[in-house]
C-alpha cells in the first residue's frame, strides 16, 4: 500500500522506523528485532538506508521481509550523497523487485572522508530521479529547527519548497523533544506554500548517552524539562528507559490533542521500547484506528 493512500484516510497513522545491520553477520539479529516490532502492528514501518549504500540490500531484505510476514507496508530509504546514478537506478529496481513501493529519498550523511556523488549533491536531485523513473511513492526529510546545515530557518524553507516541487507525497521530520517547536515549524511551512502531509518525527530517548548524539548530529533543542529528567535517571539504565518512554509517550497525546494526525517513532530497533510506547497509547490508537498487537 502507498503511504499516500494512508496518509488521506481519517484518523491517526502511527509508524515505526528500525535500521539495517552494517554487516551481513548481524542481519539475522537485526531482522529478528524488526519483525519483532513489525508484530505490534503499526501502519507502517520505515528501513533506513547505510552511508554509501553499503546496507541497501540489507534495507531490501527487511522491508520484503515486514511486508509478506506481517502485511504491515513498508517505506524504503534511499539515500544519494555517495552514490551515482547507476547505483540509484538499480536500488530502484531492488526495491521495485521486492514489492516496495514506497521510498524516502534522502541525500544522506556525507561519508567521513568526504567522498561524494559526481552525480548528487542535493535530496531534491534523487527525487526527481526517482520520479522520472518509476511509480513510487516519495517522502522527505524536513528539519523543524532548519537544517544543520541551513544559514537559517528562511533558507531552510526555501529549499525544502523545492524539494516538495520536485514531486513529494509527504515529508517525516527529524526528531524534535519540544512541540511548540513542531507547530511553529508547519505554521511556517503551510505559509510558504508546502501543503503535503508532514509525520511527525518522535526519538524515545533511553539513554543520556543517546541524547549527546543526537544532539550533536542534529542541534535539536532540549527543553530544560527533559534535561532535568536525564540528569536524574540517566545514571540508571532501567529508570531512564521508563522516562524516555514515559516523555516521548507524552509528546505523542499532546500532538494528537492538538491536531495532529502522522506519528512516527524512531525506535533504534528496540522492540521493548516500541511496544512500551504503544502500550501506553493503547486506547488512544485503538480510538484512532491503529491496530495494537498485545
Amino acid at each position: 500500500m502507498r503511504i499516500s493512500e494512508l496518509l488521506a484516510r481519517d484518523g491517526v497513522t502511527f509508524s515505526l522506523e528500525v535500521f539495517p545491520p552494517k554487516t551481513s553477520d548481524k542481519y539475522t539479529e537485526t531482522a529478528e528485532a524488526a519483525m519483532e516490532i513489525a508484530r505490534l502492528g503499526p501502519d507502517f514501518m520505515s528501513v533506513t538506508y547505510g552511508a554509501g549504500g553499503g546496507t541497501g540490500d540489507f534495507t531490501a531484505g527487511i522491508a520484503a521481509g515486514i511486508q509478506r510476514e506481517y502485511g504491515v507496508p513498508t517505506l524504503a530509504h534511499l539515500t544519494c550523497v555517495s552514490s551515482d546514478r547507476a547505483h540509484v537506478m538499480k536500488m530502484l529496481e531492488v526495491y521495485r523487485e521486492n514489492g516496495i513501493e514506497n521510498i524516502l529519498a534522502l541525500r544522506g550523511d556525507v561519508p567521513q572522508g568526504g567522498q561524494v556523488s559526481t552525480d548528487y549533491r542535493y535530496a531534491v536531485e534523487l527525487i526527481r530521479d526517482i520520479r522520472e523513473n518509476g511509480d513510487f511513492c516519495i517522502g522527505g526529510a524536513c528539519y523543524p529547527e532548519g537544517h544543520i546545515e541551513s544559514a537559517n530557518k528562511r533558507e531552510d524553507l526555501k529549499y525544502l519548497k523545492e524539494k516538495t516541487d520536485a514531486g513529494l507525497d509527504f515529508l517525516t521530520t527529524q526528531m524534535f523533544f519540544n512541540n511548540d517547536i513542531f507547530y511553529n515549524f508547519l505554521y511556517r511551512a503551510r505559509e510558504a506554500g508546502i501543503n503535503i502531509p508532514v509525520i511527525a518525527g518522535i526519538m524515545p530517548i533511553t539513554n543520556a548517552k543517546m541524547l549527546k548524539r543526537s544532539v550533536a548530529m542534529s542541534g535539536t533543542d532540549v527543553p530544560q524539562r527533559f534535561r532535568a529528567i536525564v540528569d536524574f535517571f540517566g545514571t540508571d539504565p532501567a529508570a531512564m528507559k521508563q522516562a524516555g518512554i514515559v516523555y516521548a509517550s507524552e509528546q505523542i497525546i499532546d500532538l494528537i490533542a492538538n491536531g495532529i494526525r502522522h506519528i512516527h517513532v524512531y525506535t533504534m530497533n528496540k522492540p521493548d521500547v516500541a511496544e512500551g510506547i504503544m502500550k501506553n497509547l493503547s486506547s488512544i490508537l485503538h480510538l484512532s484506528g491503529v491496530r495494537y498487537e498485545d
